[in-house]
């Protein structure tokens, strides 16, 4: 094989044990569980907002982050709950770049895994304790969601990883909502194919076991937009595309019809100052159509303290090193705008 082993890693049970969370933090999770799934079942009519920084990469600006969000969503929680993005591994579209805390826990520093697994326990846990918050991430590599599956309450399965079989079954495992991104080809097919699988059953190998899964009616899906053959983006926010979704879930016999809509990526062509537009339009088509306001269950916001984006090397305090954010004052603006507009 033309790689080299250069050490096994410890257990998710023996890091968990090394950085273990209180019966305090547990039970906060679950209040936050229970509030998301109060949400995606129909019980609870307010909106998830799960915003925050495209890719956690310093521990620092990412608490000052949430902790400014706690603030906020204090003034806004009789109408949106929020939940903190503290995506701590990153796919590339092409393998290069910044992949995240979990390789590097120092953008500027080489690959260390072991470090980076330590990092994003602590760092998850550190929020829970600061903010009372417990986030989501995105399960891009699924035996290592083990490690964190004690401190989040969502989970998002990447476009370009929702056709994998391995994906699909861990998601059928899991207690809390795992969303469905559409492929970047924008196919609807197998979003809800693998939205399908996910609230299924299964038997299959995790982390060197036979395990069963009991299926998560909570699974649902994520629009994103999509990319077409010459690489532009095509957007799937507009009415025509929830009326659309709204007509798959009906044919499609699935648990808790329910959808996510990501303000950026192919959804805004990456124009992160396009976000509050694109937030409020889709407001807007829930106060036209009661089926719709039923299906969108939230929003997914990049926002971070500043602006834009910059290169890992760049140096600006909560600046995002990957896609461009929106600052914190559009940020904190748009969650009142929002809660206002519900």
């Amino acid at each position: 094989m033309n790689m080299e082993f250069k050490r096994k890693m410890p257990t998710p049970q023996a890091i968990k044990e090394m950085y273990p969370i209180s019966d305090a933090l547990a039970a906060q999770k679950k209040e936050t569980d229970q509030a998301l799934e109060a949400v995606f079942t129909g019980a609870d009519d307010r909106l998830i907002l799960i915003i925050g920084p495209c890719s956690a990469d310093r521990e620092d600006a990412v608490l000052d982050y949430i902790t400014r969000l706690r603030a906020v969503q204090e003034r806004v929680k009789e109408k949106l709950v929020i939940i903190p993005r503290a995506y701590t591994n990153k796919p590339r579209t092409t393998g290069d770049g910044y992949k995240g805390m979990l390789h590097q826990p120092d953008p500027n520093s080489s690959p260390d895994m072991l470090k980076g697994l330590i990092a994003i326990r602590k760092l998850h846990i550190k929020i829970m304790e600061q903010t009372g918050f417990s986030c989501a991430d995105e399960m891009l590599y699924p035996e290592n969601h083990h490690y964190l599956s004690d401190v989040l309450s969502y989970v998002a399965v990447g476009a370009r990883s929702v056709e994998n079989q391995l994906h699909r079954l861990t998601a059928s495992g899991l207690d809390i909502p795992v969303g469905m991104k559409n492929p970047t080809g924008g196919d609807l097919a197998v979003m809800m194919n693998s939205i399908n699988a996910a609230q299924h059953p299964h038997t299959f190998v995790y982390s060197s076991w036979e395990v069963h899964s009991k299926g998560n009616p909570l699974a649902h899906a994520i629009l994103r937009g999509s990319a077409n053959q010459h690489g532009r983006s095509v957007p799937n926010y507009h009415y025509e595309d929830l009326q659309l979704l709204c007509e798959l879930y009906a044919s499609s016999g699935l648990k808790n019809p329910g959808a996510i809509i990501d303000t950026n990526h192919s959804n805004s062509g990456k124009h992160w100052d396009e976000q509050p537009r694109i937030a409020k339009e889709i407001l807007h088509s829930c106060r036209h159509s009661e089926q719709i306001r039923r299906l969108v269950k939230g929003l997914m916001i990049e926002s971070y303290l500043e602006d834009g984006c910059q290169k890992p090397d760049g140096g600006v305090y909560g600046k995002s090193i990957t896609d461009p954010c929106l600052g914190w004052e559009k940020t904190e603006r748009l969650i009142l705008e929002l809660a206002e507009l519900l």
